[in-house]
């Protein structure tokens, strides 16, 4: 028998890369996919679903948001993970086929929550202060001086805060509000109350959230309870804010009325600060760009060059622990229990 030593190593792993809208350069910078690509054989099959196809029962994870309908997972016996690095769980993968076949699911949610939660903090301060607006006013020649400027202006610190949705987003924004020493009441029926107690907040109903704060945070994703027969945000909830509220949305637009939220903020009843829409790209003659209370964003709050570095290494350190056959610790698990009522959608 020859010795240990001279047995060749065995092959390693097969995953298939197929990153669609990501380009693979933006999520894997050249360190990262050169450690990728020493503890792996990464295919890219981006583009080419025959090749994709071919390849497929041998693989033993997939990076990318690719259609796994069952009869596609039926044939991928060796597979072990799908790493969608997007950012969001969407509909076309056959959810109880992989947990009945040990497929793990994951996603990169993580990676951007720490951009959102600092760009939905600048948001809020811009609404506290009208920066933007007073922007536009003095490059249009009608700056006003001192206190003229700040008739509206308030506070963050000490303010009431309402967050809708302690995930991802929440939990990355708590620490920043904390300087501000803000009271905070969180609405989230998928978590406890002993759990929000534990994280420093108070447990709410919506009711309260919304009725009771100055700026209300809009992060919980979009899911059959809140965007289908009626949407969680509707006119009615929105007549709870209070006058002069700010409102930051950061999170998908399918659970909010916009008609009702710019009737709201055309009226001149709240102030709001929007970096999701229902339909992107924006038209061009959409209201939303003509009226002043309201600060526009074009979906960029998570985007950032640093975000997208990070879901490289998110994929590499929890593919490097499934190669050990251990469990992933830094992507976000697909639950069983709540995959199949999210009602995600390609931004675009």
């Amino acid at each position: 028998m020859s010795p240990a030593s001279d047995r060749p190593d065995p092959e390693p792993p097969l995953v298939l890369l197929d990153t669609a809208p990501q380009p693979v350069g933006r999520i894997f910078t050249p360190d990262t996919r050169a450690t990728f690509e020493q503890r792996f054989r990464v295919v890219d099959c981006g583009g080419d679903p025959d090749r994709f196809d071919a390849l497929l029962p041998e693989a033993f994870a997939v990076v990318g948001q690719t259609d796994l309908p069952a009869a596609r997972l039926e044939r991928a016996t060796r597979l072990r993970a799908v790493l969608n690095v997007e950012g969001n769980f969407y509909p076309n993968v056959d959810y109880p086929t992989a947990f009945a076949r040990g497929v793990r699911v994951l996603g990169c949610g993580p990676a951007y929550a720490q951009a959102v939660a600092e760009y939905a903090l600048g948001l809020a301060l811009d609404l506290a202060r009208g920066i933007s607006r007073e922007d536009r006013a003095f490059r249009a020649g009608r700056e006003r001086y001192l206190g003229d400027g700040n008739a509206d202006a308030v506070l963050l610190r000490g303010a009431d805060v309402g967050l809708i949705g302690l995930g991802n987003l929440g939990r990355a924004l708590l620490p920043l509000l904390a300087p501000f020493r803000p009271r905070v009441r969180v609405f989230d029926p998928w978590l406890p109350d002993a759990v929000l107690a534990e994280a420093g907040v108070e447990p709410a109903g919506l009711d309260q959230v919304l009725g009771d704060s100055r700026f209300v945070f809009v992060l919980a994703a979009v899911t059959s309870e809140n965007s289908e027969g009626g949407r969680l945000l509707d006119a009615a909830a929105l007549d709870r804010l209070p006058a002069g509220a700010r409102v930051v949305f950061v999170s998908r637009a399918a659970m909010t009325d916009y008609d009702a939220l710019l009737d709201r903020v055309e009226a001149g009843r709240f102030l709001a600060a929007v970096d999701v829409w229902p339909d992107e790209p924006v038209p061009a003659d959409a209201r939303a760009r003509r009226l002043e209370g309201l600060v526009l964003s074009a979906h960029r709050a998570g985007g950032i060059p640093a975000a997208f570095a990070e879901i490289g290494e998110l994929v590499l350190d929890d593919l490097t622990l499934l190669a050990r056959a251990l469990p992933p610790v830094r992507m976000q698990p697909a639950a069983p229990e709540l995959v199949g009522r999210y009602r995600n959608r390609p931004a675009g």
